[in-house]
């Protein structure tokens, strides 16, 4: 045990020896690396305050060079602005000169303004005070020599002046005359449709002269069926294998005639077939003028897109539609086919003529149910499907003596040629004297008129009037009020030619 204790001890005592020791060694070194790292943060600093003098002094020199600048530039702008406010000083000089000259200027105008006024003041003092001397001396007023004057003017230099008139109306008339003529004449050779005047009656071949027979009905009571209801005569004669068929309304001929030959074809004949009959033949009708008004749409490029389907079925109704036997869906096609030519030349609305030329008679399809004139009744009926003013005023600037736009003025252009082309419309012997007869009653009724004849058709006329109360002057004035009241109280497909005739005849017999 006290062996074990005593190296207990020494142990003890060895361990405390030797971690002193230990320990002595680590605190040295702990010393040594103090000591170099103070050395090393001196060394830093003392490079850091190196450094910073460096810096400070770049510093200074930047901002010492960028003071200097700063003045030199405050320098070039006191200069520069030293100059410009000596030329500004010396502007100021230079307008206050010209200003008191001008001052001068316009006092010495004022001045000579005031004189003038005084002056012409006094002239036409002057003036009166002589025209009242001459009024004096001539014992007239003013106006009545004026009066007096331009009468003896008038006497001496007539014809002078007549043949001067006559010459510049002659020069404007023939040239506006060559120039119309040469677009109507380009459009029309463009344009060459033809067509027949559709007549009042309506043929319809059968198989055989029995058929006729059958179609009476015993005591006639077939034909009075299908007369009540078309509205149309039925001519039965002796011509062979044929019935005619009569009637003002060209829808109503086509619904019997298309009854008829379904009558024929099916066989039956009796009141209450012929009913079905008509009942068929006005709905194949009414799919027959639809289709009209959409191949009238068709052959004159214009889009049924925009174009409402009641409107085509209006529009078809012209084909059923006459005017003085002339078909008005051909007729309204042929205008908008002229009227789109003519204004591709003139530089006119191409699309505004074509329709406008199209419709413009749109109201003569319904002014059979409708009250109103057609033009009016068209102009409503264009403008409730939509279409714009200058299409819609088409329908009524072809009847005006004076359209308002060009388009309208190219439409009725159009109009009159294609109603006044040779077959396309028929008068009556009735209604073609009565126009004539209505001519020459409109012409007789002006002063110093003595004889009016109509002649080419009703397309001219010519006025002889008395040479002793109407001279050449009148006589232009004169011409010009026939052709007026025409316009206003006729109407005539075309234009009309009036021709004054003044003649002085002297006679004498030498004995």
């Amino acid at each position: 045990m006290l062996y074990a204790f005593i190296g207990i001890v020494i142990g003890a005592v060895a361990g405390l020896m030797t971690s002193k020791y230990i320990a002595t060694s680590k605190g040295k070194k702990l010393i040594q690396l103090v000591e170099d790292a103070e050395h090393k943060a001196k060394k830093v600093f003392d490079e850091a305050q190196i450094k910073e003098k460096e810096l400070l002094l770049k510093a200074k020199d930047k901002a010492v060079k960028i003071l200097e600048d700063a003045r030199l530039e405050e320098k070039r702008a006191i200069e520069e602005l030293k100059k410009e406010k000596a030329v500004l000083a010396e502007r100021e000089q230079t307008f206050g000169a010209k200003l008191l000259e001008i001052e001068d200027v316009r006092k010495e105008i004022e001045t000579k303004i005031t004189k003038l006024a005084y002056d012409h003041k006094k002239v036409e003092e002057m003036k009166l005070e002589e025209s009242k001397k001459l009024e004096e001396v001539a014992g007239l007023s003013r106006e009545d020599a004026l009066v007096r004057i331009t009468k003896l003017v008038e006497e001496q230099h007539e014809d002078t002046l007549m043949s001067r008139i006559r010459k510049l109306e002659e020069m404007e008339s023939d040239e506006i005359d060559r120039k119309a003529k040469n677009i109507m004449a380009v459009a029309i050779q463009r344009l060459a449709s033809s067509h027949v005047a559709e007549t009042t009656t309506t043929n319809v071949e059968l198989p055989s002269d029995e058929m006729k027979g059958r179609i009476i009905g015993r005591e006639g009571r077939n034909i009075k069926t299908l007369e009540t209801l078309t509205g149309c005569e039925l001519i039965v004669d002796d011509t062979p294998g044929m019935i005619t068929i009569s009637g003002f309304s060209p829808i109503r001929r086509h619904v019997c005639k298309r009854a008829l030959d379904k009558l024929i074809v099916d066989g039956r004949i009796h009141p209450g077939r012929i009913e079905e009959a008509v009942d068929e033949a006005k709905r194949d009708l009414a799919l027959d003028i639809k289709k009209a008004g959409e191949d009238a749409l068709f052959q004159m490029g214009i889009s049924m897109a925009g174009i409402d389907p009641k409107l085509v079925q209006i529009l078809g109704r012209l084909k059923y539609r006459t005017s003085h036997g002339q078909s008005q869906l051909l007729h309204s096609m042929e205008v908008a086919n002229l009227a789109a030519l003519m204004a591709e030349q003139l530089g006119a609305d191409v699309t505004v003529c074509k329709k406008g030329g199209l419709f413009h008679d749109i109201g003569k399809a319904v002014d059979h149910d409708m009250q109103g004139g057609h033009p009016e009744l068209g102009y409503q009926i264009l403008k409730k499907f939509g279409f714009s003013e200058d299409i819609c005023y088409q329908s009524l600037g072809h009847h005006e003596d004076k359209p308002k736009t060009l388009e309208a003025v190219i439409v009725k252009s159009a109009d009159a040629i294609s109603g006044a082309r040779p077959g396309a419309r028929k008068d009556s012997l009735e209604q073609y004297v009565k126009r004539l007869e209505e001519l020459e009653k409109v012409a007789l009724s002006f002063e110093g008129v003595e004889k009016v004849y109509a002649i080419q058709a009703g397309r001219e006329i010519r006025v002889f009037v008395n040479p002793k109360e109407i001279n050449d002057m009148t006589a232009i004035e004169l011409a010009r009020n026939v052709a007026q009241k025409i316009e206003q109280e006729l109407k005539y497909p075309g234009e009309i030619r009036i021709t004054l005739i003044r003649e002085t005849r002297v006679i004498e017999y030498a004995k």
